[in-house]
């Protein structure tokens, strides 16, 4: 089965997408920052990331995006 994560500050967004893609026969992994999602990444990488770009915190979408696109092992994974 595929794997998407969803990458979203907001959990209400996170879980919208997630009932929406489950339904759609997708196996979701959700995470909740570009740290939390550069790390899920390492240790299964995912078919698909949709990622927020506008996060709080330390990394936003753009700085998580270059993190993944920099790393050999998630660097094919479309976002």
């Amino acid at each position: 089965m595929k794997t998407i994560m969803i990458v979203d500050d907001q959990p209400h967004v996170r879980q919208l997408v997630e009932i929406s893609l489950r339904r759609d026969g997708w196996r979701v992994v959700s995470v909740e920052s570009g740290e939390a999602a550069i790390a899920q990444a390492a240790a299964q990488p995912p078919d698909l990331i949709i990622m927020d770009i506008m996060m709080p915190g330390g990394m936003d979408g753009f700085q998580a995006v270059a993190a993944l696109k920099g790393d050999p092992a998630t660097a094919a994974c479309p976002v």
